[in-house]
């Protein structure tokens, strides 16, 4: 939804649909059936192949294979890859749903273990002092991490579990139709939107992606993209291929018109998402309320002392600003953040700042003040 004007006149910052793909029903063209009533074990739903292929080139893997979500996906594949671990090293960053993955893995008797948020060194040394495990050893990051802004360093976490033999497993939803090859001053994404295997330059057999098609491409399914065999072994031994149903028609309708609008407008579509997000920037810079996040779509506001950030969401909201309140890393928080899309316009972004410079000038005023005076934190009940 963003982009699009509330009741009253308010814009919504809540919709992680970053470029601004819908998919209407009219753009996706008739179907027999929503569903075939089979699971992709016996039959995938129709274009389903033709989604995986262009995908996987997209991302610059040899193979791709669909799922209802990512939900499936990492239930699935560390379910499969559990009996031959050695155990898992997540990045303390990790979203909960490829953490939900680990757990079962670890419910089957793997050792999961967390190192520091894009560490590598620390990484290093776990894996060193498990030198000695049999099987093999898994390493789990996001490839985009939305909380601090920042790229997962993929190449050093790599090349680390590469030397015992193990594999590299990324979540790149937040990074897919967003991140690409080559980025610099006239394409400050990267360009082709394939994510940070594309972005890093980062492959081979020692990796396997997944990644929702939700956000940025706005369709509601998942991809395991790698190697032919790691593919293949995949949907040999998946149990959600068999047990659940597959992606609907419509949702495999939507990919495939994600991927050819992101390979005829996505350049233009990510170099408006950028300019939207650099305005968000400015005007949060020159209100002095300074936010992280870098260029990618999803702006927090950093913490300012005296400033509560669930008073500040309810204050926006009575504005008609509508905006994301969630925790930190480490259950910390709350933090506010706004989300910005390729359909935002200039006037909403301006409006955002505004209502964000008002909400918030008696708190500024305030902490400005007890900074400099000591004891004036205690006279303002800070």
């Amino acid at each position: 939804m963003g982009g699009r004007s509330l009741g009253g006149g308010g814009t919504d910052f809540t919709s992680a649909l970053y470029l601004g793909l819908r998919h209407p029903s009219r753009e996706l063209g008739p179907w027999e059936e929503l569903t075939l009533g089979v699971p992709a074990g016996l039959r995938p739903p129709p274009g389903a192949g033709e989604v995986a292929a262009r995908l996987a080139a997209l991302q610059g893997c040899e193979a791709a294979t669909l799922l209802p979500s990512t939900l499936h996906l990492f239930w699935d594949l560390f379910g499969i890859l559990a009996p031959g671990a050695s155990g898992i090293w997540m990045d303390a960053g990790v979203y909960p749903v490829a953490r939900w993955g680990a757990e079962r893995a670890r419910g089957r008797g793997v050792e999961v273990r967390t190192f520091p948020h894009h560490d590598p060194d620390a990484l290093r040394r776990s894996l060193r002092r498990s030198g000695g495990r049999r099987g093999e050893p898994l390493v789990v990051t996001d490839g985009f991490c939305p909380g601090c802004g920042r790229p997962a360093p993929l190449g050093e976490y790599r090349e680390a579990v590469r030397r015992h033999g193990g594999t590299l497993v990324v979540d790149d939803t937040q990074a897919l139709g967003i991140f690409g090859a080559s980025p610099g001053p006239g394409a400050p994404y990267g360009r082709g939107g394939g994510g940070s295997l594309r972005r890093c330059g980062v492959g081979g057999e020692g990796v396997l992606v997944g990644c929702s098609l939700a956000k940025a491409f706005g369709a509601p399914l998942a991809a395991l993209s790698g190697s032919a065999a790691r593919v293949r072994r995949f949907e040999e031994e998946s149990a959600t291929r068999v047990h659940s149903s597959p992606p609907s028609v419509a949702a495999v309708r939507a990919a495939r018109r994600a991927l050819e609008i992101n390979r005829v407008r996505g350049e233009e579509l990510r170099a408006v998402l950028a300019a939207r997000v650099r305005r968000l920037r400015r005007g949060l810079a020159e209100a002095e309320l300074p936010a992280a996040g870098g260029l990618f779509p999803v702006q927090t506001l950093r913490p300012v002392p005296g400033l509560d950030a669930a008073a500040l969401h309810l204050r926006l909201a009575a504005m008609g600003i509508r905006t994301v309140l969630h925790a930190a890393h480490g259950g910390r928080g709350p933090l506010l953040s706004l989300i910005v899309t390729a359909t935002h316009n200039d006037h909403e972004i301006d409006r955002a700042v505004e209502a964000l410079a008002r909400a918030t000038r008696p708190t500024a005023t305030r902490s400005r003040r007890c900074n400099r005076d000591p004891w004036a934190r205690c006279r303002a009940g800070v």
